[in-house]
């Protein structure tokens, strides 16, 4: 794939490119394009699954993600914190030199279609912090707070800090980890990562760059410009607003991100970040953009329904103010050189190009249950016929277990093979052998001289759990009233919080009972007793617990890390 295959003014279809081989095809295209490239992915699950082999296949690029919010448009409640960090972290990036690997930037059509904060934002805003050098402490402080970070007692999301004495605790945008420094006096002693969860220290850094964590700023400017345009747009009369008097005070307020323009002279776009970008589309895209547009403007004509009695009205913005509209899509698309990919064969008389690519086979299907073994002399008679013709067989397993265990019957029907752990070794396999990989890739592919089987393609797909049995009210009631209030409880989706009683609760016309749930800022979960299973009582040392934070990503970061825990324990066994 290289220039030729797009222009300037129109969009070039490059067919065969099904999931998985579309990482290959754009670590090719960021290395051949003089300039970043940008892939538009359908929707956040594409874009994970491609980052994931992108940084397998391609150490040698600088990939970087851009999320879209993940609220609804018009929402009442803002972004995840650690989601806008992430995009304050990629806009920043983009406006330092390249550090000489090509960059590649991920982002969905959700985040494109979206405005963003203008460069002028960010630009001169990032910190380097380096071990031995002097850095004075309310300096920091003020910086802190100026670029969006929140002061807390113990540091657990993206965006938050703490101080104690000489110490100070932060999580910065984009990182993986919060980062501890040690100051005697002035002077940095340490910078050390630490386990949010254990507190614990994990490695030593000599330097640290700090970047914003907030789209726009609560200085005088930035709330001087909300007030004018916010009283612009809504009249004299909207100023009794409590959004508005929250602002005006300087204290945030839920939701506010969706009144970002009023920050700013004006919002700029992604592309506007990007200079001399090549783009790439994901299948479907514009069925995408099609329904989410319709999404936008659906959500916008509700808010500007009357508020109910006793509701605070929504002051909504008029979406051209937050969002692409399909003709702004358009121009700015016209002015780039950009592809669409089609995991399909290019029909005849179709424009484009075919990479040829095709979705592989799923062996698991091929052979019956009864039989399953078959699939090992199946693949093994594949990986001769891929050997004539001088295609390399690449099989993915999730773990180092899994790898090896496929690896032991492979070998046992005949089957040649070598273990790889990384692919710069494992791009020197020959042909006729399989090459063993440890890549969560979930369906493979065939392309002209390489062949991918996935660990499901094999062994089929994954065993769902039986149906829980339901039971009866009384039963929930009597379960219910074993948790004492003021108990530390654990909610499986929000982590830990503290039970706060019974309360019946009137959805509709109809009385719900529901146990009551504080969290970390007084906020409340009301969890019907039904759904009683969703929670484990904390233990029996309660002392100092953090409580988790509603919508925080602090309690998903430690499930991620125990499942992960988990799945390297099995695989070694």
């Amino acid at each position: 794939m290289t220039e030729e295959t797009s222009a300037e003014g129109r969009i070039a279809p490059i067919w065969g490119v099904p999931e998985g081989y579309d990482a290959l095809l754009l670590a090719k295209r960021a290395r051949e394009h003089k300039g970043p490239v940008l892939h538009i992915a359908r929707d956040d699950a594409s874009t994970a699954r491609l980052a994931d082999m992108l940084a397998y296949v391609a150490e040698d690029v600088e990939t970087l993600r851009f999320p879209a919010w993940d609220c609804l448009p018009y929402d009442r409640v803002s972004p995840n914190p650690a989601i806008v960090a992430e995009r304050v972290a990629t806009l920043t990036r983009l406006l330092e030199p390249s550090d000489g690997r090509p960059r590649l930037v991920l982002t969905t059509v959700s985040a494109a279609v979206q405005r963003v904060s203008p460069r002028s934002t960010f630009e001169g805003q990032s910190l380097t912090v380096k071990q031995g050098e002097s850095l004075d402490q309310a300096f920091l402080i003020e910086l802190l707070i100026a670029n969006g970070y929140t002061r807390t007692d113990t540091v657990m999301e993206a965006g938050e800090f703490a101080s104690r004495g000489g110490i100070f605790d932060l999580f910065p945008a984009g990182a993986a980890e919060p980062v501890r420094l040690d100051l005697f006096g002035d002077e940095v002693e340490n910078i050390r990562a630490f386990d949010p969860g254990s507190q614990r220290s994990t490695s030593k850094q000599n330097a640290l760059t700090l970047r914003p964590v907030s789209e726009f700023s609560l200085d005088a400017a930035s709330i001087s410009r909300f007030r004018t345009g916010w009283r612009d747009v809504f009249g004299p009369a909207a100023a009794a607003d409590p959004l508005y008097e929250h602002i005006s005070d300087g204290r945030r307020y839920p939701g506010i991100e969706h009144w970002l323009p009023l920050f700013h002279e004006r919002l700029e776009t992604l592309f506007d970040y990007l200079p001399n970008v090549s783009v790439s589309l994901d299948y479907q895209v514009e069925d995408v953009l099609r329904n989410r547009l319709e999404m936008i403007a659906d959500h916008y004509q509700a808010r500007r329904q009357p508020a109910r009695e006793g509701e605070t009205p929504y002051r909504a913005l008029p979406p051209h103010l937050l969002y692409l509209d399909s003709k702004g899509w358009e121009a700015i698309l016209s002015r780039l050189p950009v592809v669409a990919f089609s995991p399909y064969a290019k029909p005849d008389g179709a424009a484009g190009m075919d990479v040829g690519g095709r979705p592989g086979k799923m062996f698991a299907k091929i052979v019956p249950g009864a039989q399953r073994e078959q699939v090992f002399t199946l693949l093994g008679e594949q990986v001769r016929d891929w050997g004539q013709v001088k295609r390399k067989t690449y099989v993915t397993a999730w773990t180092k277990g899994s790898r090896e265990r496929i690896g032991t019957l492979l070998r046992e029907h005949g089957v040649a093979t070598q273990s790889y752990d990384d692919w710069a070794s494992a791009r020197k396999a020959k042909a006729g052998s399989v090459a063993l990989l440890t890549l969560g890739l979930e369906r493979g592919f065939v392309a002209d001289d390489l062949a991918f089987v996935s660990e499901q393609d094999l062994l089929g797909e994954r065993i769902g759990r039986p149906p829980r049995r339901r039971r009866r009210a009384d039963e929930l009631i009597a379960e219910a009233g074993e948790i004492s209030s003021g108990d530390l409880v654990v909610h499986q989706d929000y982590g830990i919080g503290r039970y706060d009683g019974l309360e019946t609760v009137s959805v509709g016309v109809a009385p719900h009972d529901c146990l009551r749930l504080l969290y970390d800022g007084g906020e409340k979960l009301y969890l019907p007793v039904e759904n009683i299973e969703l929670l484990s009582r904390f233990g029996s040392d309660q002392a100092g617990v953090p409580l988790d934070k509603l919508g925080g990503v602090a309690w998903q970061g430690r499930k991620a890390k125990m499942k992960q825990r988990i799945r390297d324990m099995a695989g070694e066994l």
